[in-house]
């Protein structure tokens, strides 16, 4: 049996177990909270930071762009470390959730660099095409954009210590981004890309999720991130195929998508537009999890997932199965998965505010002042 939050962990960082609060009950409101509740969060939006990224319209005079934003704490604090901030599945900088979480890393003394992956708004038209679970040529650039950021501040002498690291935060797929970036380059480089990093609910199979999405239950949650991923492929500034755009909506209806599943939009989309024969193909070589399983010497960050069991959209096997190679020390990289019997998808809204906010601040600290 795979043991749940009150285990070490959470005594270790210094919070109490997970409780839900009224009226938030179940999995499925703890995910919805952040659609209905605006926290009112003020993050500031100006001087975006352009990121050079490789064109995906095979052409060398036409320069790509994702767009991010850096957040400081007060001046007259100094910054414990950068915290790299990658959105999920149909997201943005500027959801509720995300910023609301940069906004708790801020005030604890973290710099918060917000990213906007291809395809998302704001950015929208600094680049083409959209992103996908296994886009490290983009997130590469982002990885490098936060470290050259990172030695500006030591010179400028705005962080604690000319050692203070960089961490990546990952909700939902933009976990599974950030860890599939960091696998690769663990592998490529022999050294880990980032201080350590931080999975929300993120998809460890993306096939064992699509099926989840799948089920008649999800029907809304499918056909509102189905939406959203074909409006931002319409909107593609730089054009789309005439065969996409015939695939993914119907001539009568130009607004009304013409297919049912995320499954059938990554076949068409996702999966060739980065280089996959197919979306099995897509599914299986994108997923972290055989390679987290099947390589045991990676230099990877220390990395840390947090999964509720009632989680509506992502299956808990995958970090389920982790866990337990951690707990019988089969596993030579450092790993620390926190399971949760709610909590829903990304929720975690407990009285005192969001507690998942907490943990993942708690655990940062933490590393922080080991480093």
């Amino acid at each position: 049996m795979v043991k749940l939050e009150h285990s070490g962990l959470i005594p270790q960082i210094g919070i109490t177990p997970f409780k839900e609060r009224l009226p938030w009950i179940g999995g499925d409101l703890q995910t919805l909270r952040d659609t209905f509740v605006d926290d009112r969060i003020h993050l500031s939006d100006e001087d975006p930071i352009k990121i050079q990224v490789p064109s995906k319209l095979n052409s060398i005079s036409t320069k790509e762009y994702l767009i991010a934003f850096l957040n400081k704490p007060p001046k007259s604090q100094q910054i414990k470390g950068l915290v790299l901030m990658i959105h999920g599945l149909g997201g943005s900088s500027r959801r509720r959730g995300l910023r609301r979480m940069a906004f708790s890393l801020i005030e604890s003394g973290f710099a918060v660099l917000r990213v906007n992956l291809r395809g998302a708004s704001p950015g929208r038209e600094f680049a083409s095409g959209t992103y996908s679970a296994n886009c490290n040529s983009d997130i590469f650039p982002v990885i490098q954009k936060a470290r050259d950021i990172l030695d500006l501040l030591i010179k400028k002498e705005e962080l604690v210590s000319k050692y203070s690291p960089l961490f990546g935060v990952g909700i939902s797929l933009g976990g599974t981004i950030l860890l599939n970036a960091c696998l690769e380059f663990g592998l490529s480089f022999n050294r880990p890309a980032l201080d350590g990093l931080v999975c929300i609910s993120s998809p460890l199979d993306l096939a064992e999720c699509s099926a989840s999405i799948e089920r008649i239950r999800n029907k809304l949650y499918q056909t509102w991130l189905l939406n959203r991923l074909i409006r931002q492929t319409l909107e593609d500034p730089f054009g789309i195929k005439d065969s996409e755009r015939d695939l993914l909506v119907r001539e009568s209806i130009r607004t009304f998508p013409k297919i049912a599943s995320i499954r059938a939009f990554d076949s068409i989309i996702t999966a060739p537009r980065w280089g996959f024969k197919n979306v099995d193909i897509y599914y299986k070589e994108a997923s972290p999890l055989k390679t987290l399983l099947s390589r045991n010497s990676i230099k990877l960050p220390n990395t840390f997932f947090i999964q509720a069991l009632d989680d509506p959209w992502v299956p808990p096997n995958g970090a389920k199965t982790l866990k337990e190679k951690v707990n019988n020390n089969q596993l030579s990289y450092k790993m620390e998965i926190l399971l949760t019997n709610k909590g829903g998808h990304n929720g975690f809204h407990s009285v005192n505010g969001c507690w998942g906010d907490d943990v993942v601040k708690s655990w940062l600290l933490r590393c922080s002042s080991s480093s």
